[in-house]
Parts: structure tokens; C-alpha cells; sequence
């Protein structure tokens, strides 16, 4: 490749004109300031460093400097962040980010986050580093900031991804990465093309329902680095031991017990739910109903219903199934839903704040309705919520009210280490989904030891529900390494 080379001789001139001169350069002042910059954006070694010297009022802590050392040292700035929830792996990306703005390495960058947690990653940067950002709303400028966030969802509108492919980023950060797994979705490719010398992948859960998972990962940092046939069959110990020198160059993480700081312990409690005789046989009925007329996502169906009554009421009349009006009629019949008692129960014998998961928002309004009916105050949070609002009623949570009922948009970006007291009403089908649950509470800043109920109907769906998550917590074990107590340990 020939590059054409220009230069300026004007400047070299009027420099080899003024040398001649007897009056100064410049100014004292501005040859101090000169020398000072330079000072700055030079490295005193190789294994140095120049950020942290100047955030003299940012904490630190020792596994985030060696996160950072290896990313900029060792990795030449493309890795995927895979700390345990509640490690800080912000605060390794922004010094990371920190770091290349002063060496001059890196000028334009894009953080692609959710939408949700645009704002955050804005004040973090400016208030922890003293970087300017800006968030992309209606008509972003691309072309002109320097420093963009924006969520990938706005990112890849046709108007906005043909300007973002055509531009060249310096580095490219993605929060809660885990949401690309899936090499098959606009979201991957959009990301796989954006033109990037740096990348940073950031999540705590890179591997979700497959080993694929963190291959697919690993081709937007470094491509061909690992292949489908390293992730195959990990459960194989060679396979395991031929992989873990390749995901040291593409993946940085720490789990809890291998830092410094001195963590509260977590307890996982399984809560079994028996079904009493009407709501055995009405579970029966269902089950064959579905069966009967090939009703698809019969599986969301009888989840609803180990939910709540109202969850699947609710599914069922707007999707206006055969005969459906017979079953909203027997569900008329029901007393209150067994697990939702066993809440009610729990909550009372706790007797502190707890954080409640529902994967259904009909639920989220039955819970609320039945706890008020029982003297317990609650506040609901979803993601359909306004930025304000969420804040709201976590200041509000926070201030007055025992229980917070939370859909998965919670299971993300807040920070509830005020509560330690988490129920998984219902589980998902995923155990890195729980992980990152449990992370809203088990995070830096937690004072008190962490408690983390799980409901399970028995004999329903549900048992298949915890077999699955069981397997997938080995595929996890093999790939990341061991995790803090999710589910109780079989026995």
C-alpha cells in the first residue's frame, strides 16, 4: 500500500525564521504547560499506567487495574469484560477509555448500552473520569461527537446505520453484551460491521444457553481466535484445557472470591410449592387442553398459570383461544394462587425489604393487589417506565416501601444494595438471567449477607424449569469458571 506523504513548508519556514530571532518562542507559562502535556502523554514504562494518576479521587480496587493493565498491555484494547456482577466492569471500561483518550490513541468512540442505562453511563463518565459524552436522541450527530452513546436499537435505524458504518471508530464499548449471542440477529451484524480498531465487550454472563454463546462473542473482538470446535463438548476436560489459554486472550475475568474485598456471603434457598387438589386437576385439564388443540407456546401458557391466575387470564382472552371462554371461567372459580400465598408468607416472616421477580405483568398487579389486601406495602417496577419514573420508585423503595415487584427490566443497570432479601417468583428458563437478578444486590456497597428464595411449583413446569437450569449451570461452570450460589446445590 503506498500512502502519499505531505508536508507543511510553511511551518517548517516560519520555525527556522523565528530560531534566527532574538526574542522567545513562546512564553514561560506556555512552555510550562507544553512540557506538562507532554509529561503526561508519555508512559514511564511499559507496565505503567497514566490514568489513575490523575483520578486521585476515584477508587481503584486491585483486580480493575489488572483488568486494564491486561486490556491495554496484553490485549491491545479488545477484549470482553466478564467480571461477576457487581465487580465494576464500568469502571474498567471508562479507565480503559481514560487511558487511550490521554495516550492520543483513541478520539472517536461509540458506547452502545441499553437505553435505559444511557444517562447512567453519562454521569458515570463525566462525574468517575471527567469525560464529556453525548447521548444520541432524535437526530444525533455522528459525524461531529466525539463521544456517543446511544442504544444499539436507535444505532441500527436505517438513517443512523449507514452513517455509522461509514465512519471509523477508535473504540466501540457494548454494555450487557450477552444481548448479541445470537449471531443470527440485526443486532450482531450491525455490531460485526461497525468499522473499530479498539472494541469492549462488557457482561458478567457471556454465557448463557450454550457454550456457542461465548464463540459467537468472541468473533466481534477477535475473530478466528477460538472456533466452533474449541466450545464443542465442553464437558470434555481436554476440551476444557485446549480452550482456557484461548479465552485468556480474548476474555478478563474475576469472580468475587478472587478480590480483595471482604464479601458478605449468599444464601440460596429452594421454596417447594404443593399444589392442592382443584388446582392439581384445573393444571391437568390445562395441560391437555393445549395438547389437544396444538396450542403454540403452550409452554408460556403453563408458566402463566404457576404464575397467577390472572397472568394466564390475561394471555388467554387477548389471544382468544378455542373454547377459551371456559376457561376463564374455571379460573373465575379459584381461590388464590397457592405461590402467591407462599409469598405473603415469606415476606411477612423476612421482615425487610425484598426485591420480587415475575416474569408476567399481569402478575406484578395481582401481587400488589394481594400484599396491600395483607397490610405490605409494594411498588411495581417495569421497563415500560420513563427514566424518571424508574428512578422514582427506586428512591422510593429505597425511602418507604418494603417490596419491590420488578419485571427482568430490573434485572439490569439499577443498583439495590440497600436490600438484601431477593425472591425469584418465577425462574427463567436461563440461570445467567438469575445471576444478573441477584446482582442488583449482591454488588459493592452490600453491608448485609444475601438471601435468595426461589419458588418452584412442584410437579408442573416448573420442575422441568430447574432441570434445565441445573444443566445450564454446568455449561457455565466449564466455560467461566465456578459462580456464587445461584440455585441450592443438589444434594
Amino acid at each position: 500500500m503506498h500512502i502519499k506523504m505531505m508536508t507543511d513548508d510553511h511551518t517548517f519556514d516560519d520555525f527556522t525564521h523565528a530560531l534566527t530571532q532574538s526574542t522567545n518562542l513562546a512564553t514561560w507559562e506556555q512552555f510550562a504547560l507544553a512540557h506538562k502535556m507532554a509529561e503526561f502523554s508519555l508512559c514511564p514504562s511499559i507496565d505503567s499506567l497514566i490514568a489513575p494518576s490523575l483520578l486521585s479521587h476515584l477508587t481503584i480496587l486491585p483486580h480493575q487495574l489488572t483488568t486494564v493493565k491486561k486490556v491495554v498491555q496484553d490485549m491491545n484494547g479488545r477484549a470482553l469484560l466478564a467480571d461477576e456482577v457487581g465487580l465494576g466492569k464500568t469502571i474498567e471500561a471508562g479507565l480503559i477509555l481514560k487511558e487511550y483518550l490521554i495516550r492520543g490513541l483513541v478520539k472517536k468512540v461509540l458506547i452502545l448500552c441499553p437505553a435505559s442505562l444511557n444517562h447512567q453511563w453519562a454521569e458515570e463518565l463525566y462525574n468517575k473520569f471527567h469525560i464529556r459524552t453525548t447521548i444520541a436522541k432524535k437526530n444525533p450527530n455522528w459525524k461531529q461527537s466525539k463521544i456517543m452513546i446511544s442504544s444499539i436499537d436507535l444505532a441500527k435505524r436505517s438513517q443512523h446505520q449507514d452513517i455509522i458504518l461509514s465512519l471509523p471508530y477508535d473504540l466501540v464499548i457494548i454494555d450487557e453484551a450477552h444481548k448479541l449471542k445470537n449471531n443470527r440477529t440485526k443486532n450482531y451484524q450491525f455490531v460485526k460491521q461497525i468499522n473499530k480498531k479498539y472494541c469492549l465487550l462488557l457482561t458478567a454472563t457471556p454465557v448463557h444457553n450454550s457454550s456457542h454463546d461465548l464463540y459467537h462473542l468472541s468473533q466481534l473482538i477477535k475473530p478466528g481466535l477460538i472456533t466452533k470446535k474449541d466450545v464443542d463438548h465442553l464437558a470434555n476436560d481436554a476440551n476444557h484445557i485446549e480452550l482456557r489459554p484461548k479465552l485468556d486472550q480474548v476474555m478478563t475475568r474475576f469472580m468475587r472470591k478472587e478480590t480483595s474485598i471482604q464479601w458478605n456471603q449468599r444464601f440460596s434457598y429452594l421454596i417447594p410449592i404443593e399444589l392442592n387438589e382443584d388446582e392439581s386437576t384445573f393444571y391437568q385439564d390445562l395441560l391437555r387442553y393445549l395438547r389437544t388443540h396444538s396450542v403454540s407456546f403452550y409452554h408460556l401458557y403453563l408458566r402463566e398459570w404457576c404464575s397467577s391466575h390472572q397472568a394466564l387470564y390475561l394471555s388467554i382472552k387477548k389471544n382468544q383461544l378455542p373454547d377459551h371462554q371456559l376457561i376463564l371461567n374455571r379460573l373465575n372459580t379459584l381461590n388464590e394462587h397457592p405461590k402467591a400465598l407462599k409469598l405473603i408468607e415469606l415476606v411477612k416472616n423476612i421482615n425487610h425489604k425484598c426485591v420480587v421477580f415475575t416474569e408476567f405483568r399481569g402478575t406484578q398487579a395481582y401481587l400488589q393487589w394481594l400484599l396491600h389486601q395483607h397490610g405490605i406495602s409494594s411498588v411495581l417496577y417495569s421497563g415500560h417506565f420513563k427514566k424518571g419514573k424508574r428512578e422514582w420508585v427506586q428512591q422510593l423503595f429505597k425511602d418507604k416501601i418494603q417490596v419491590m415487584i420488578a419485571t427482568e427490566a430490573a434485572g439490569e443497570g439499577i443498583n439495590l444494595q440497600f436490600c438484601h432479601h431477593l425472591i425469584n417468583y418465577d425462574l427463567p428458563w436461563n440461570p445467567m438471567r438469575v445471576e444478573q437478578r441477584i446482582g442488583r444486590i449482591h454488588r459493592l456497597g452490600q453491608q448485609q449477607d444475601v438471601h435468595i428464595y426461589n419458588f418452584s411449583i412442584k410437579h408442573t413446569i416448573e420442575d422441568t424449569i430447574m432441570d434445565q437450569l441445573y444443566k445450564k449451570l454446568a455449561i457455565c461452570k466449564w466455560v467461566v469458571g465456578d459462580l456464587d450460589e445461584i440455585l441450592p446445590q443438589i444434594h
